[in-house]
């Protein structure tokens, strides 16, 4: 997704000069071209999150279109506060741009990884909360929000799923409509292991890649049928509940944090995110409803 990322802006920028980019010491190498064809709107400021987003918004209120790139866990969690005041309150846009979303760097312990984001960030007014889930989503988002007049967070995986779907900002996807009493609803890159464990279920399966605003006309379609929501992180789960009188049930993140070290399949395993946890959960689900 980074990879498209870059491509996509590079593209942006050829006919678009107020586009900034504002980097934490992180995708250095990958914007060297940018750097190199526009080095008055390149800057790599090192580890310091928190000034990143006030100069960004300092560019916004300048006429820029500022993205902000790094790890997510400093550039949300650790910047809040900035980009609560100087962006969401001053009302200033500008695009913060993640990488290492939830257990993309397993390896690095609990430090990197990032499963509050998405939450935390839904709850600031004004702004725009996005998950891409393939490089398609990435691109298509990116072109048609970056210069919406919003802060706008895009949380990027270097795991993506390889699933075709129509992308439009702020719509859900179904992708699975068999009108069952079950409704999986999930968002992201872990929508290819949701995909392999619903294939051969009888639910319904609902795909989301902008998480505020949620489309709440999707999530009423299915407000007969008992939702459940699978998730790497939290904020999908408190999306849907928007919605009044569901029935939702969630099914990922435990309240621990992870002291295990791997790769994001051995976190996904041991968190019973993997593909036949899932399946296991799921037809659970389906047998709690016929009982």
């Amino acid at each position: 997704m980074r990879r498209q990322f870059r491509d996509t802006i590079m593209e942006l920028a050829a006919y678009d000069d107020r586009i900034v980019m504002i980097l934490g010491d992180v995708s250095v190498y990958l914007f060297n071209d940018f750097k190199e064809k526009y080095p008055d709107r390149f800057y790599n400021m090192g580890i310091c999150e928190n000034t990143l987003i006030s100069v960004a918004a300092g560019l916004s209120s300048q006429g820029f279109f500022p993205f902000v790139h790094s790890i997510a866990p400093f550039i949300t969690e650790r910047s809040f506060e900035q980009i609560k005041l100087d962006m969401c309150y001053n009302q200033f846009s500008g695009n913060i741009v993640s990488c290492g979303a939830s257990f993309d760097y397993a390896w690095d312990g609990a430090t990197h990884h990032c499963y509050t984001d998405l939450a935390i960030l839904r709850t600031l007014p004004g702004i725009e909360v996005i998950q891409p889930g393939s490089r398609k989503e990435v691109d298509i988002l990116i072109r048609s929000q970056y210069r919406n007049g919003k802060p706008t967070y895009f949380r990027l995986s270097d795991n993506p799923h390889d699933i075709d779907m129509p992308v439009e900002f702020g719509k859900g996807v179904v992708l699975k409509d068999s009108g069952s009493k079950v409704t999986v609803m999930t968002a992201g890159p872990i929508l290819g292991n949701v995909m392999d464990a619903c294939r051969e279920l009888d639910v319904n399966l609902v795909y989301f890649h902008t998480l505020k605003p949620i489309d709440k006309e999707i999530i009423s379609r299915f407000k007969d049928s008992r939702i459940l929501v699978i998730h790497d992180a939290h904020g999908l789960y408190e999306a849907v509940c928007e919605v009044p009188n569901l029935s939702v049930s969630y099914h990922g993140m435990p309240d621990e944090f992870l002291s295990c070290y791997g790769d994001l399949h051995d976190v996904r395993k041991k968190i019973a995110l993997d593909a036949e946890s899932i399946t296991q959960v799921v037809r659970q689900a389906t047998i709690e409803l016929v009982k």
